[in-house]
This record gives C-alpha cells, sequence and structure tokens, in this order.
C-alpha cells in the first residue's frame, strides 16, 4: 500500500492505514492504450457491465444506457474521425456511456403523467449517472484483468456518433470506454495531492505552491494545442498544459446540439 499510494501521487502523502490494503488495486488502475487482439467474452462483458449498474444512481433513476460497439468497422470510423487515437479501433470493444433522459420520459407517458422535470438539472443528474456507471465499469474491468481507456472525444463527433448508434432523441454521448485485454500497461499517472482536492469544512483556493510542487513531480508531458501556443521541445508541465487546453474554445457547438437533440436546457 505505501507504494502504491506514493506511486498515485508521486510522493507519500500519508501513511497507510492498516485493513486499508483491499484498496491496493484501485490505487494501481492504469490506462491501457495498447490492447490484444483476443475477444473479450460475452459473459466478461456482462460482468463489467453488471459492476457499472453497481454505480449509485440519482432517485434511482437510473437515467444512463450503455451501447456496446464490436463491429470494426464502426470503431475505425470513430477512430478515424478522432485521428489521434487508434486503440479505439485496436480494442475489441467500444462502450459508449449515454445520458439517457428518453427510457423515463416513455415511462412516464405510459402512465399518463407528464415530465415537469425536463430541465438542465435532468441533464446533469443523466451526465451524472453516466459519468458513475463509466468509473465503475471500469474498476470492473481492472478486477477482471481487463484494461481500459475513456474517451471524451467522442464528444468531438456528436453528428457522427449519433448516427453510427441511433441515438435518439433525449440520449447524448457522454464518453466511450475502450475496453480489451491490455498489451501493455501505462504508468501510474499521479495526481494532485491530498491537500489541493480536499478541502476541511469549505472550499479553499489551492496553494499555488502545491500545484507547483505537483508540477515538479510529474514528467513533461507532449505540449497541448501547440499550433495555438507554439512548440515546447521540452514538453510542458501540468499546469501549463491544463492553461493552453482551456485557453482554447472546445466543442463550441455541443449546447446547441443538445438542444436540437431533445435535452432541455433550461
Amino acid at each position: 500500500m505505501t507504494e502504491a499510494l506514493r506511486a498515485r501521487y508521486g510522493f507519500l502523502p500519508f501513511a497507510p492505514p492498516e485493513g486499508s490494503e483491499a484498496l491496493r488495486p484501485l490505487l494501481d488502475r492504469r490506462v491501457t492504450r495498447r490492447f490484444t487482439a483476443q475477444e473479450v467474452p460475452d459473459g466478461l462483458l456482462r460482468m463489467v457491465v453488471a459492476g457499472a449498474q453497481s454505480a449509485p444512481s440519482k432517485s434511482d433513476l437510473q437515467q444512463y444506457s450503455i451501447i456496446a460497439i464490436r463491429g470494426h468497422a464502426t470503431r475505425a470510423r470513430i477512430a478515424q474521425a478522432i485521428g489521434t487515437m487508434p486503440w479505439i479501433a485496436e480494442a475489441p470493444v467500444l462502450l459508449l456511456f449515454c445520458g439517457d433522459l428518453r427510457r423515463n420520459r416513455l415511462v412516464g407517458a405510459r402512465a399518463g403523467l407528464p415530465n415537469a422535470n425536463d430541465s438542465v438539472d435532468s441533464f446533469i443528474n443523466a451526465t451524472a449517472d453516466a459519468a458513475l456507471a463509466l468509473g465503475f465499469a471500469v474498476m470492473a474491468a481492472e478486477a477482471l484483468g481487463l484494461g481500459s481507456c475513456p474517451v471524451s472525444y467522442v464528444r468531438n463527433h456528436l453528428d457522427l456518433v449519433r448516427d453510427l448508434c441511433a441515438l435518439p432523441a433525449g440520449v447524448f454521448p457522454l464518453a466511450g470506454l475502450a475496453l480489451g485485454w491490455p498489451a501493455a500497461r501505462n504508468e501510474v499517472s499521479a495526481r494532485l495531492p491530498p491537500e489541493v482536492v480536499l478541502h476541511a469544512e469549505r472550499h479553499a483556493d489551492a496553494d499555488p505552491a502545491a500545484i507547483a510542487a505537483y508540477d515538479a513531480r510529474r514528467p513533461p508531458a507532449k505540449p497541448r494545442y501547440p499550433e495555438v501556443h507554439g512548440a515546447a521541445p521540452g514538453g510542458c508541465r501540468w499546469s501549463e498544459n491544463v492553461a493552453r487546453q482551456l485557453s482554447v474554445p472546445e466543442r463550441p457547438g455541443t449546447r446547441d446540439w443538445l438542444a436540437g437533440h431533445g435535452i432541455a436546457l433550461g
């Protein structure tokens, strides 16, 4: 556990308490971007989905759907559109996690009751449901020896994903999850120190020195948006890449797409 904590944070933030060994696999979670050609049996895939469905859900509304994309041609089209993530096509399965407001709209219609909660709050709830399900699917996959890689870039191609997966009004893609047997596992990604994320009673802005120390613990990464901010031959620290990415508008048409796809944001 000591080494797992050290790997997760880049230093040992606290001594692991007795009885915490069960969390070691969770702390050791790593992203997988290289997969073998071995298929994922239906039984294991269903167990991953069972793990996803074990996530908490707002008011037990369960406002999400999961689409299993096994067809190589479909995965290849998504990978080609994104252009920088070949593992989407190489993984034997791509799970598409969607917020799903449609199912419960139909439930209400069959009961003869109007939906008085079609609002931005419902959109947030469905997004949280789908995100929690994705997180639990990642943990389930790890427990079964599978590797996975979340793919938020499916939202860069909303029309393509909608058409390929026949998403009706009220169902929107949140993220994909490439899933398969790992050919290699990435290194553990060091996270922000606990004192930056955990607040006592009241929110407090992060100490810049803590962010700087975190930057120093992580190796420089490929610079984001070099076409906008210029090349960085030595790579960029975490905070510089955050600033680079957030300075460039991403997916500016998402709100309009959602509104045109039956998602109320009022």
